[in-house]
């Protein structure tokens, strides 16, 4: 089973504020949660550290 990281993880590993993250998924830039409930997210663990990994490897692209 995947882990699920709840939005305060998700700051702490990206150095995101929490604005940023909401702006960055509507223009399909970040990965989505899956939601929980009616008020609660989670981002699968491995959806992030993919996404860091992108963002890693563009910087060596450029």
């Amino acid at each position: 089973m995947q882990k699920l990281l709840r939005l305060p993880q998700v700051i702490e590993r990206t150095s995101l504020r929490r604005s940023t993250i909401y702006e960055m998924m509507g223009k399909g830039s970040f990965p989505k949660p899956v939601k929980l409930n009616l008020r609660s997210n989670g981002w699968l663990e491995n959806e992030i550290s993919d996404w860091l990994k992108s963002r890693i490897a563009e910087r060596g692209a450029m």
